[in-house]
C-alpha cells in the first residue's frame, strides 16, 4: 500500500509566490485598514452616491425590474438589501441584483484608461459585504477605493482597448476583480485571503464583447454590473468561509496572464507589473469619470458641446440647417441610430437642440423616438468617426459643427467632458444629479437624507443603517 503524499508545507507553498503577488496581496490587506487621503475619500463618496443613485433610478427600468423579480424568487439569508425594493437576501443575490440596477441605464461612472464601468460592479459588491459584515462607513470607503485601484489596473495590465477588439469584455474582467477586492477588504481578509480571493475571481472571469448586440440592455446590465459584482463577492465569501486556493494565480504554470495573453492579436504581451504600479500613490478612483448626462459615454462630449453653443449663441432647433458630430470610430459605431434613446447619438443631440437640455426623463422617453419634429431634425444630423479623435482615446472627445439656416457655422471641440477626471463635477453638481435621480422613487425627503448620509459616510457606525433609506 503506497504512502499518501504529504501536502506541501506552508513554507514550501509560500516560496512559490511571486514578488509581484506578495506585494499586491500585502498592499490589499493593509489598505483595507489604512485611512484614505482626504481628497480620495471625498472622491470615493462621489462615486458611491453616484452609483447608489444609478441603482435607485435603475430599479424602475426594465433590467432592474427583471433583476429584482429574479432574486425575489431565490429567497436566502437576510444579509443585504436589494435597492429600490423591500427584499433583504444573501449578499451574493443582492450584489447580482444591485449590479444590474446600477447599469440598467447609462447613468453610472466609467474609467477610460481601463475601458470599464467600475462602479456598477464594485459598489454593489462592497455594499452587500458591508451589510453582511456590519462594517462601518470608513471601511466601506476604503473597500470601494481599493476595488477601483485593483480592478482598473487589472484591465490596464491586459491592454484594454486591443483586448476588447480581440473579443473580450473589459467591462466584465476588471470590475470582477475590483468587486472581489472590495468585498475581501470588507470581509477583513489577510494577505493570504487576498491571494486566494484573486484566484477564485480569475476562475470566474469571463465576458465577451457581443454585449453590444443586446437590444434591451438586460444582458448588458448583467455583463457590466450583475455578473462581476456577484462573482467578486462570491470569491471573497468563499475564502472568508475557509476555502483554500491556488497561492498565486498571476504567475507560474498556466497562470491568468498566460491564459489571456493576446500578444498575437493585441501586438504586445500583458504587463502584470501594472497591478502594483504606483499603488498608494495614484488612486484610480481619482481618474474615474462621473456622467453629467444619463446617456452613453460616447454621447457626453457632443451634448456638452451643443449645450455650450446653444447657450452662447441662443440657438434654437428651427435655426439649424445641419449638425455634424465627430467622435472616435468606435464611439460612432456603438451609438449610430440605436433604437434605445439614451444610447442613440442622433436622437439625444436632437433632443438637446429642441429642449435646450437633456434630463433623465427625456433620455428615456421612447415615445419621442417617433416624434415627427425629432425625426425631422435627426435627418439633418450626420455622425462621423474621426481618425484624430480615435487616436486621442482614452480621452473621449467630440466635435460638433452647427450650420444655421442663415449660413452661420458654429463649431465646438470638447476635449474634457464635464465629470471626467480632467474636468470633474463638484460635490454640489453630483448631489444635484443624484437627488434628481432618486427623489421620484424615494421621495424628496428620503433622497435628501440619503445624500446627506453618504456625504458623512465616515461617521456611519454600521452600513445596515442605510437600509431604511435604500428600500422602496
Amino acid at each position: 500500500m503506497s504512502t499518501p503524499k504529504k501536502r506541501p508545507t506552508a513554507n514550501h507553498t509560500k516560496a512559490a509566490i511571486s514578488p509581484l503577488m506578495q506585494s499586491l496581496a500585502s498592499y490589499m490587506a493593509a489598505a483595507a485598514k489604512k485611512p484614505l487621503p482626504k481628497t480620495v475619500a471625498e472622491k470615493t463618496k462621489h462615486h458611491i452616491l453616484d452609483t447608489i443613485a444609478a441603482m435607485v433610478s435603475g430599479s424602475r427600468l426594465l433590467p432592474g425590474e427583471k433583476a429584482i423579480a429574479y432574486v425575489s424568487a431565490l429567497k436566502g439569508s437576510a444579509q443585504a438589501t436589494v435597492i429600490g425594493s423591500k427584499i433583504i437576501t444573501t449578499a451574493e443575490h443582492a450584489a447580482l441584483a444591485n449590479g444590474m440596477l446600477a447599469h440598467a441605464d447609462e447613468t453610472d461612472d466609467s474609467h477610460a484608461p481601463s475601458l470599464s464601468h467600475p462602479g456598477c460592479a464594485i459598489v454593489p459588491a462592497a455594499l452587500a459585504m458591508a451589510e453582511r459584515e456590519h462594517a462601518n462607513g470608513g471601511q466601506l470607503l476604503r473597500g470601494v477605493a481599493l476595488g477601483y485601484d485593483i480592478g482598473t489596473r487589472l484591465n490596464m495590465a491586459l491592454h484594454p482597448y486591443p483586448f476588447r477588439e480581440a473579443g473580450h469584455s473589459t467591462h466584465s474582467f476588471g470590475p470582477g476583480f475590483g468587486a472581489a477586492t472590495a468585498a475581501a477588504a470588507l470581509a477583513r481578509l489577510n494577505a493570504d485571503g487576498m491571494r486566494h480571493t484573486l484566484s477564485y475571481t480569475a476562475q470566474q472571469c469571463s465576458g465577451i464583447s457581443c454585449w453590444m448586440r443586446d437590444a434591451e440592455h438586460i444582458e448588458k446590465a448583467f455583463d457590466f454590473g450583475g455578473m462581476p459584482a456577484r462573482n467578486g463577492i462570491t470569491a471573497a465569501a468563499m475564502v472568508a468561509a475557509g476555502f483554500s486556493a491556488v497561492e498565486d494565480v498571476f504567475s507560474g504554470e498556466r497562470n491568468f496572464f498566460v491564459a489571456y495573453d493576446e500578444t498575437r492579436r493585441v501586438g504586445k504581451p500583458p504587463q502584470p507589473e501594472r497591478l502594483i504600479k504606483d499603488l498608494g500613490v495614484v488612486y484610480e478612483i481619482m481618474n474615474t469619470n462621473i456622467k453629467r448626462w444619463s446617456v452613453g459615454s460616447p454621447i457626453q462630449a457632443p451634448l456638452d458641446g451643443l449645450l455650450e453653443l446653444i447657450r452662447q449663441h441662443h440657438v434654437t432647433a428651427d435655426q439649424v440647417a445641419a449638425l455634424t458630430i465627430q467622435v472616435a470610430h468606435q464611439a460612432a459605431n456603438t451609438t449610430d441610430n440605436r433604437h434605445m434613446p439614451d444610447i442613440c447619438m442622433q436622437h439625444m443631440c436632437a433632443i438637446m437642440l429642441i429642449d435646450g437640455i437633456v434630463t433623465f426623463e427625456s433620455s428615456h422617453d421612447e415615445a419621442r423616438m417617433k416624434d415627427r419634429a425629432v425625426l425631422a431634425l435627426r435627418r439633418r444630423i450626420t455622425l462621423l468617426g474621426d481618425d484624430q479623435l480615435t487616436a486621442a482615446l482614452p480621452s473621449r472627445q467630440g466635435i460638433v459643427t452647427l450650420t444655421l439656416k442663415d449660413g452661420t457655422v458654429l463649431r465646438n471641440h470638447v476635449k474634457a467632458v464635464r465629470g471626467t477626471a480632467q474636468n470633474p463635477m463638484s460635490r454640489a453638481e453630483v448631489d444635484e444629479k443624484c437627488h434628481h435621480l432618486m427623489a421620484p422613487i424615494l421621495g424628496r425627503a428620503r433622497a435628501r437624507k440619503l445624500c446627506d448620509t453618504i456625504w458623512d459616510l465616515e461617521h456611519l457606525a454600521d452600513v445596515t443603517a442605510l437600509r431604511p433609506l435604500l428600500k422602496a
